[in-house]
């Protein structure tokens, strides 16, 4: 792979390249990928999505729109420092084609910024009840009408592969959907494969999948003209990382790992000496203890480890990249940035007193057992009521329920995968909120 081919401006639908010389500076094109995604529906939907706490009542709890923000401000940050580097590494990025540093920063914020916009309602449970509705659930029935990648889709139902569906498939008068640039979603692109084979490797690129088979044509011929290397056979469709991917998912890692341990000690959900220990070992080489001494509130300490941690382990990404950079290109590098981390076992330590403390507490899976309910039983109404008017055969009960799907969701599918994923699509863009509305209302539970 070669830097001036991943750094691609070009988008769905155009014909010839995008010349990084030709842009004006005060409009760049990666930075319209960013103005683009913020401005979507499906992004301002994450401001009442679940990133720990389902449905939480607390104003601290970060919400995957916090938690997709922040990450993209760690995400600029990696860009930026690596940037940097491999502009001195390669000068003619800048000479020749008018690359700066800044470039890498907007692409991997923009990236990161539309991380998580497929993730369906309540976190990843979410991803699981829909995927549970087909394998083990009424959807079950569909099984023996869908090809074995298709109904993979379906079975371990992935935001990665939602997500990428939202920000390119095309609507009657909305071709391209987001139309991003593909440098951008080349590093959105964290899994570059289809459902199946599942987990073929060890490689982290193979540990998930990234596409629906509706998808798969535009998907390869964005991996295609950016250069990635394939690394599958036969009818099967796989690639190598965009290196600038392995920069986003330690932007998510960095995140998730410090910000939810903090979001548990906020909540009293772990102690904070817990904080003192784990966090320490992180900042001892950055830390001003006479500073430290002075913050008198919880909140206050733990935020200002909270900041220290974040930065040491961004440097320390950046130089576990540059040092493999060249390993990273010639598709050689199946790791993620953080499994190379000095700081492994540390985050490998928080990781499991949140776990133990925050993602398994008695308020997380009341929440989730409640969700699964919602999500299964929005899906068993609407898959029913839309594939029985597609028959001919609806009710007026099933008229009804397609009556509460918005206008830019009544569309005509005459494929029955699509028809399943076209309403596992709408589910997982409802808010929790949204979600728990629409299930009180068909059972019955909505004043009328």
């Amino acid at each position: 792979m070669n830097w001036e081919q991943l750094l691609s401006l070009k988008r769905q639908g155009d014909t010839s390249k995008r010349l990084r010389i030709e842009q004006d500076d005060t409009r760049l094109g990666f930075e319209v990928d960013y103005d683009r995604i913020i401005f979507s529906a499906a992004f301002r939907s994450l401001q009442d999505k679940t990133q720990v706490i389902p449905l939480s009542k607390t104003d601290f709890v970060h919400t995957r729109l916090t938690h997709s923000l922040e990450v993209s401000v760690v995400g600029r940050s990696l860009g930026r420092l690596v940037g940097k580097k491999i502009i001195e590494k390669y000068p003619h990025l800048r000479e020749v084609h008018g690359y700066q540093m800044n470039d890498f920063g907007a692409i991997v914020a923009a990236a990161s910024l539309a991380h998580d916009i497929g993730n369906p309602p309540f976190g990843h449970s979410g991803e699981k009840a829909i995927g549970e509705y087909f394998s083990i659930g009424n959807g079950k029935k569909y099984k023996d009408q869908l090809s074995s990648k298709q109904w993979q889709d379906l079975i371990d139902f992935e935001g990665n592969a939602n997500g990428f569906s939202v920000l390119t498939a095309n609507r009657p008068g909305i071709e391209g959907g987001l139309r991003i640039s593909y440098a951008t979603l080349g590093a959105f692109m964290k899994y570059p494969k289809e459902s199946l084979p599942k987990k073929p490797t060890s490689n982290i690129a193979d540990k998930k999948y990234g596409f629906f088979q509706t998808d798969k044509h535009f998907f390869e011929q964005a991996a295609n003209d950016m250069g990635l290397i394939a690394n599958k056979s036969g009818n099967d469709i796989g690639f190598e990382r965009h290196p600038l991917a392995y920069l986003v998912e330690a932007a998510d890692d960095i995140c998730y790992t410090i910000i939810d341990f903090e979001d548990g000690i906020n909540l009293g959900l772990v102690s904070e000496d817990f904080a003192l220990e784990y966090l320490i070992k992180l900042v001892k080489d950055s830390i001003d203890t006479r500073k430290y001494k002075t913050l008198e509130t919880k909140e206050d300490r733990i935020s200002y480890l909270r900041a220290l941690a974040i930065g040491s382990l961004i440097n320390d990404a950046v130089k576990v990249f540059i040092d493999n950079e060249e390993a990273i290109l010639q598709g050689k590098f199946p790791f993620a940035l953080t499994d190379k981390s000095k700081y492994k076992a540390q985050m490998d330590d928080i990781i499991k007193i949140s776990v133990d403390n925050i993602y398994q507490s008695r308020e997380v899976i009341e929440k989730e057992i409640v969700g699964y309910q919602i999500i299964q039983t929005l899906l068993d109404k609407f898959i029913t009521a839309y594939d029985n008017k597609y028959n001919g055969v609806a009710s007026n009960y099933d008229a009804l329920i397609l009556k509460m799907l918005p206008e830019k969701h009544h569309i005509e599918k005459d494929n029955l995968y699509e028809r399943l994923l076209h309403i596992c699509h709408y589910i997982s863009l409802l808010t929790d909120g949204n979600a728990l509305e629409l299930f009180n209302t068909i059972n019955g539970k909505k004043g009328v």
